[in-house]
């Protein structure tokens, strides 16, 4: 898709909200995590780990026995159990070629009863932000219970890059960055974004003699810049030659719905239904939209706040990072956003317009500490076991609590109880274990 028509269609929508500025947003309500995940240390003592993405695999008999899936970039991928024990490491890929760019792992997401071997088989697919590929790899139930490492790589070996068209633009590093997974009509997609690009593709999954390989069957390109209401051009500051990227995303597995948040920009909703994108909505703008800015002697953004001109949303600070999908029954749920800027997490209906229905922090509680500069977010609503009955929120905590004497930058996972989420707030949070489940969507 061109950028024109939508550049149109965003402009349309900001002349429709108006240029008065937004009244302030509701203070967000403080939850507390009661369990959390190894620190992990960007340092060479830790593999130059750096925590990052978050993905919950429930269990088909046994949901006490499910799994939290993490990307540590560099460090790799790492499994944990519901108490954040560490499980299984799988390392990152090393270069295939002295000065080729290593593995780094970005994003990961979870599909269930993708057939493989003539077996139904559930799948952790990541993206290899550094050699631009899909990753996938298989979930052995039974391991499991045995207490044996429970993923192993099954990706095809011929997967070739997702958008790099040959090993230089590889090492260039606008690559596979932002990932979701999702079944449609027995179909298994993954849907991935651009490192430094507006670019999304769609990715079908295919068996390739025993292995998963993959195909790019649509893409979409959102604007990298914006006519605001006023009539004047904004663009986001980034980066000479960067333009604003998109991480965050999950898919609305019933409505067959794309949530995708552009990190300098808002939440966009986007129709994908029979291995095809449709037109996207920008349903909120970060505060930051449409603010003057300037780039100082060192290359860094300084943004005119002092000249904000009004037109940004009043419910997400830039970056727009992690989104997940809470679902419940008759289309009841909610879209949560990680909104990095202010430390909170957004939180909008499934219904209708998105309503903004309020936010909430994690903060320093019993077990743990808070949750800082957040990039991605999961939840599930089903039963997982007697610690987190009510289903379960996992997030990435940019600003971990160190290990004494380490000086590196600290990064883990923190697992909230939804009911702590959903009782939280004035008007509590629908509660819904039994209306949807993760293993049954098609």
């Amino acid at each position: 898709m061109s950028a024109s028509p939508v550049t149109a269609l965003v402009a349309a929508l900001a002349m429709a909200a108006g240029a008065a500025s937004q009244p302030s947003a509701p203070a967000p309500v403080p939850v507390h995590a009661t369990a959390q995940t190894p620190v992990a240390h960007a340092d060479k003592a830790g593999g130059e780990a750096d925590a990052d993405d978050p993905a919950i695999w429930v269990h088909p008999d046994r949901p006490e026995l499910s799994l939290v899936i993490g990307t540590l970039k560099k460090g790799g991928l790492e499994v944990y159990g519901l108490d954040g024990r560490r499980l299984q490491h799988l390392p990152a890929p090393a270069a295939p070629t002295p000065g080729a760019a290593v593995g780094r792992f970005n994003n990961v997401d979870v599909i269930h009863g993708f057939r493989l071997g003539g077996k139904k088989t559930d799948l952790a697919l990541v993206s290899d932000r550094g050699r631009d590929r899909i990753r996938a790899y298989a979930i052995d139930p039974a391991a499991v219970a045995a207490g044996r490492p429970p993923l192993r790589d099954v990706t095809a070996s011929d997967v070739a890059p997702v958008f790099a068209a040959d090993e230089q633009q590889v090492n260039e590093q606008r690559t596979s960055y932002g990932l979701t997974a999702y079944r449609d009509g027995g179909k298994s997609y993954v849907v991935v974004s651009r490192r430094n690009e507006t670019r999304v593709g769609l990715l079908e999954l295919k068996e390739q003699e025993g292995r998963v390989g993959y195909r790019t069957v649509d893409t979409i390109d959102l604007p990298h810049t914006f006519v605001l209401p006023d009539g004047t051009r904004w663009t986001p500051c980034e980066d000479p030659g960067e333009r604003p990227q998109v991480e965050g995303m999950a898919v609305d597995r019933e409505k067959r719905v794309l949530y995708a948040g552009q990190e300098d920009v808002g939440l966009w909703r986007v129709r994908v239904d029979g291995g095809k994108f449709g037109k996207p909505k920008l349903i909120d703008r970060v505060r930051e939209y449409g603010v003057p800015w300037t780039y100082d002697e060192e290359e860094e953004c300084v943004l005119h706040t002092d000249q904000d001109p009004g037109f940004g949303g009043r419910s997400l600070s830039a970056d727009a990072e992690g989104v997940t999908i809470y679902q419940a029954g008759k289309g009841a749920g909610y879209v949560i956003v990680s909104s990095q800027g202010d430390d909170t997490f957004a939180v909008y209906r499934r219904t209708g317009g998105n309503e903004y229905v309020g936010s909430f922090a994690i903060t320093d509680g019993p077990v743990t500490d808070g949750v800082r500069h957040s990039d991605g977010a999961t939840v599930v609503n089903v039963p997982l076991g007697r610690d987190f009955p009510m289903g379960l929120l996992v997030t990435h905590d940019g600003e971990a609590t160190a290990e004494p004497g380490r000086d590196a930058a600290a990064t883990n996972f923190k697992f909230t109880p939804w009911e702590a989420v959903a009782t939280a707030f004035p008007v509590p949070l629908t509660i819904d274990t039994g209306s949807f489940n993760p293993r049954d969507a098609r």
